[in-house]
């Protein structure tokens, strides 16, 4: 029999390694044929068989991974979640329980006496004493505001005698108390007991007793006018200030006036500063004009004073004075409201701007809820995304203001 020759290009038999390159095959190891898709290779783990108990639903359903991240669907639909804020809730009923009793107490005390009060309060001498603390307030605060921009306009002056006249009125009268001021102006008459107007170190013409020509009242005028003059001179002159100085240069560049630069551009511009100081100004003026009792002025808290020490009835007539001035400053307030709200427009703050700075106007109740913490964050919420949406915008420039 003659032996089968094998081509060098047959394939091995199966079950058979391949001989190594420089040996013939006969060279090849003896042995059981190797199955190479047993050996492990390095990397590889070795399987087991499921356990005969397993089930077949365990065997069969398909692997969940551990995280699943959400889609951006969902991502935008979902609700934010306010964070919690035990220390304002608390804060809450405390002052709700605090307001409870103070109510509890007004009502049912009745050492109050409101039938009394009720009774005395649109009393004649009442209304009186109101009409002339209205008054008094009212001449007070315009002939105190006429004097305090003139005062401005010398401390922003460039002559330097005028800056330091201003200043000196201002330190002077800002460091004396009003009650002061006002008992030296009603006690003139110690000082000096005739007035007379004429030539300096000349002949006088026309000559007064100053015990007759100040009165209560006139004393009580002159001495409010001259304090609030010294404080309204300092908030015109903060007010002016705040308005950018390169505003009144482009003003000048298109060849404006002084007088018309001042009423058109910078005044309209240093209203939104110079308002609410001046209306704080206005309902400390209306309280103060009470110091002017000590003098027997007959304003509301003196013609008080008259009717209690007639029938002894302190509280109930004191709640009477107080009754009036809250309703009178509650009023005032109002009004500085809306006149902070007029003189705003344009400024970003009121909300009829144009741009970036343009937000929805708010009410007077919108306001005192984005002001109170007791309501909750919505207040916080609405402004953060004002915020965000003014900082989001680019840069704008403020033109000068009445140049149409």
């Amino acid at each position: 029999m003659k032996q089968q020759e094998t081509s060098p290009a047959d394939p091995p038999t199966t079950g058979s390694p391949p001989a190594p390159p420089g040996t013939s095959p006969g060279d090849a190891p003896s042995g059981p044929a190797t199955d190479l898709t047993a050996i492990p290779v390095r990397g590889d783990v070795p399987t087991e068989d499921p356990p005969p108990n397993a089930s077949d639903s365990a065997v069969t359903s398909p692997a969940r991974p551990l995280f699943e991240r959400p889609s951006d669907a969902g991502l935008l639909a979902a609700r934010p979640v306010p964070r919690r804020r035990p220390g304002r809730w608390i804060s809450a009923a405390a002052l709700l329980v605090l307001g409870a009793m103070l109510v509890n107490t007004l009502v049912t005390n009745k050492r109050f006496e409101w039938g009394t009060v009720g009774d005395y309060l649109l009393r004649g001498p009442i209304l009186h004493g109101l009409e002339l603390t209205l008054w008094l307030t009212a001449a007070v605060m315009a002939t105190g505001y006429v004097l305090g921009i003139g005062l401005a306009a010398m401390r922003l002056s460039g002559n330097p005698v005028l800056r330091a006249l201003s200043f000196g009125y201002v330190w002077l009268v800002r460091s004396i108390p009003p009650l002061v001021q006002l008992l030296f102006w009603y006690e003139l008459a110690s000082l000096y007991p005739r007035l007379s107007f004429g030539i300096p170190f000349g002949p006088e013409f026309v000559t007064w007793r100053t015990a007759h020509l100040f009165s209560g009242v006139l004393a009580a005028y002159v001495a409010l006018s001259i304090d609030v003059a010294a404080f309204s001179a300092e908030i015109v002159r903060g007010g002016i200030l705040s308005v950018d100085p390169g505003q009144t240069q482009a003003a000048q560049a298109l060849g404006l006036s002084g007088g018309r630069i001042f009423r058109r551009i910078v005044l309209p511009q240093a209203m939104p500063a110079i308002v609410p100081a001046s209306g704080n100004l206005l309902i400390g003026m209306l309280k103060a004009t009470s110091i002017v009792s000590v003098i027997a002025v007959q304003d509301l808290l003196y013609s008080a004073q008259l009717i209690y020490n007639q029938n002894f009835r302190i509280m109930p007539l004191l709640l009477v004075a107080t009754l009036w001035y809250i309703a009178l400053t509650t009023l005032l307030s109002i009004g500085q409201y809306y006149v902070e709200r007029y003189f705003a427009r344009g400024t970003g703050r009121r909300g009829r701007g144009e741009g970036p700075r343009r937000r929805e106007p708010r009410g007077f109740r919108a306001v005192v809820r984005a002001n109170l913490p007791l309501f909750g964050p919505a207040g916080a919420r609405g402004a953060g995304s004002s915020v965000g949406a003014r900082s989001a915008g680019p840069a704008v420039t403020e033109l000068p203001v009445g140049l149409s």
